[in-house]
């Protein structure tokens, strides 16, 4: 979802204006295999007008946009309707009269009084925007790009290609553009003297790139990676701060996340990336070279978030949050093995990352990633691949077919493979839990149970709206609730809820996510106003008060499932950095205790993901993944957020250094690690 996202959010095309031209892109996922496409269209009246498709995983964004630009090479005119990924209207418009701007989307509406060259950013556009703001950039003398509503847009040229398509050549630059979002975007661009996007390529994902050029995307994403990967050993080097030989920590409140106990204050001792031991405070008698006087903050093992899908520049959020472990629940497989190979050789800033073999079922919603396969022979060996690399469970997914299911879930087992997924379509929860599922992703996949029928085709988005409309209604203490809920427990099968991603599941036009609504201050006011977009089509009051009940009642349905003895772990699979303290908060509104959330946050993430005899506890002999809370989030679980220092390993981190870093106001000042006196 996410590279579809900062896709629509960031990027492409402009021609030449007045001179009638046509250009087309296309948009290529999973070796080659096309998922859509951007023609871009200027008329001899200089209008623009732009059609953009991108459909993979039964979702995606089908979009019309037209503008004109002004003498600046800005926005003098635009517009832009369609749905979104997951079917919002999108109807956004902008007009600039004199000084004058004004927009106006389904989420937001502003002016803007002009003194210089300015270019609207649009919320819901086309990737075309990005080449409208590299031909205006390249005018700016100073290289800087007033942005509007807010942000100033800036570039840097990281690597040079020269390319050919048979009797074609072409030289193209990669550029990194900086001042949307938190992270830079890479995009390779055509060298003339009205620059537009030549391809936009997303490692591992997606490949966008003008049509005929094809057989170069390769080559481009082969040399992007090269040159992201200097830029993300750079930024390592200058945020990690290395903790050599023995580092006393005093003075801390110590979390017994065996027990979901906050202990009294106590020394920790670490050597070379090690716990050594773990005293009350003042009896820790050892020769460090450097010390942590903690002050009696609480002092929590590192975090895991139990669903993400890794990404390089992603880490850096991750870490300043707490989380040291993030397990990986679907990527490419090539891009994840290199991922995972930087992080353990500590040139890249990320958690550690926990692999989980994704396989989906060939068909025409097939999501890409991983394995897809089309019968037995073709799932073992994937499974064989995913064993033989060392991972610990496997991801199955929508499209699997499930006349094979029982079978492939018998192997993985045999392999020593936890099973975990989605269910696929046609199936409901109870028949993936009796043919052999270990854990399963996501709240609406479990709730789903209780709506669909066998012609039921959940990799479509039914299998969001259902949950929506119909959850209201579901009668929890109903037989077959407590009966589905009762057999969870039984089995002790794993939910991985993702309960603040589904949020969107109510999200009006206009409203902020609660994912960042009560930390939205500390965000660039970009992040903040995309972050007002609804996913969903919700079309009245009626219907948005019918769907914010069934999220409600996903919460309770959590809540219910805890209670009963069905293992949770606390996964994400949305922005990395703030979305796991909004899922640890709405497990406190289901009911558990701030401390028992953090035994799911931390003991459950290293047991369910078999890291238990590395990591989740403070405890001699484990990893010293470590978090700092300027605060105490056993009593009150939004202080989770105040972190004043992270340790993986051999490594320490200052969040509101990387914050700072990345745009974002901190939330606590440091706690340095000091030289030993």
């Amino acid at each position: 979802m996410k590279p579809v996202l900062a896709l629509c959010c960031a990027l492409l095309l402009v021609p030449s204006a007045l001179a009638a031209e046509t250009l087309k892109y296309v948009a290529l996922v999973d070796g080659g295999k096309k998922a859509g496409e951007q023609t871009v269209t200027t008329g001899d009246d200089g209008v623009t007008r732009v059609d953009f498709i991108f459909k993979d995983n039964g979702r995606g964004p089908e979009l019309k946009e037209e503008y004109q630009l002004a003498a600046d090479g800005t926005f003098q005119r635009y517009q832009v309707k369609g749905v979104s990924t997951f079917g919002a209207p999108v109807d956004e418009t902008f007009t600039r009269d004199g000084d004058m701007g004004r927009w106006k989307s389904t989420s937001d509406a502003g002016t803007h009084t002009f003194t210089d060259t300015a270019l609207y950013t649009p919320l819901g556009g086309t990737p075309a925007t990005t080449s409208v703001a590299l031909a205006a950039l390249a005018r700016r003398p100073d290289g800087k790009l007033p942005l509007v509503p807010s942000g100033t847009l800036t570039q840097r040229r990281l690597a040079s290609m020269d390319i050919s398509s048979g009797s074609q050549s072409r030289t193209v630059d990669l550029m990194a553009l900086t001042g949307i979002g938190f992270t830079p975007s890479f995009v390779w661009v055509t060298r003339e003297a009205q620059p537009r996007m030549f391809a936009y390529i997303y490692p591992g994902f997606l490949q966008l790139i003008e049509d005929g050029w094809q057989g170069t995307a390769n080559t481009l994403e082969a040399r992007q990676k090269i040159a992201e990967r200097e830029a993300l050993v750079a930024l390592q080097q200058r945020l990690a701060h290395p903790l050599p030989g023995t580092t006393l920590i005093r003075n801390a409140r110590v979390f017994d996340s065996e027990k979901a106990l906050l202990g009294g204050p106590s020394d920790v001792v670490v050597r070379d990336g090690r716990i050594v031991s773990v005293s009350p405070a003042g009896q820790a008698k050892v020769d460090a070279q450097q010390v942590v006087d903690a002050g009696n903050r609480v002092l929590l093992p590192g975090l895991y978030d139990m669903h993400v899908h890794a990404s390089s520049w992603e880490g850096g959020l991750h870490l300043a949050a707490g989380v040291t472990s993030a397990r990986d629940m679907g990527n490419d497989n090539a891009t994840l093995q290199q991922l995972m190979a930087e992080e353990k050789a500590g040139t890249l800033m990320h958690p550690r990352v926990i692999p989980a073999g994704y396989i989906e079922g060939q068909s025409p919603h097939s999501s890409q990633g991983g394995f897809v396969v089309k019968d037995l022979a073709g799932a073992k060996q994937a499974i064989d691949w995913y064993a033989d690399h060392g991972y610990p469970q496997i991801k199955i997914y929508n499209s699997f077919p499930k006349e094979i299911l029982r079978d492939t879930t018998a192997y993985a087992h045999q392999r020593g493979i936890r099973v975990s997924g989605h269910v696929p379509a046609f199936m409901r929860a109870q028949d993936v839990v009796e043919q052999g599922y270990d854990e399963i992703q996501h709240i609406n996949q479990v709730m789903l149970n209780f709506f669909v029928t066998p012609e039921t085709d959940t990799r479509t988005l039914a299998r969001f709206y259902l949950v929506a409309d119909r959850t209201d209604g579901l009668d929890f203490d109903s037989k077959p609730v407590q009966d589905f809920i009762g057999e969870l427990a039984k089995k002790q099968v794993v939910i991985d809820p993702t309960l603040a991603t589904f949020e969107f599941l109510h999200q009006r036009e206009g409203q902020l996510s609660p994912i960042v609504a009560d930390v939205a201050d500390h965000l660039p006011p970009d992040v903040q106003r995309s972050r007002r977009a609804a996913e969903l089509d919700i079309p009245d009051d009626a219907t948005g008060a019918r769907y914010k009940r069934s999220f409600d009642k996903l919460v309770d349905f959590t809540g219910r499932m805890y209670r009963a003895g069905v293992p949770l772990v606390a996964g994400t699979d949305e922005l990395p950095g703030f979305t796991l303290q909004r899922e640890l908060e709405l497990y406190v509104q289901a009911g558990l205790t701030p401390a028992q959330v953090l035994q799911v946050a931390t003991w459950n993430g290293a047991k369910y993901s078999r890291t238990l005899d590395e990591a989740g506890s403070i405890s001699p002999g484990k990893r010293a993944d470590l978090v700092l809370v300027d605060g105490d989030p056993t009593v009150d679980i939004a202080d989770v957020r105040k972190l004043a220092l992270v340790i993986k390993g051999g490594q320490a981190y200052y969040p509101a250094e990387i914050h700072e870093a990345l745009g974002i106001a901190p939330f606590a000042a440091p706690v340095k690690v000091q030289p030993a006196r």
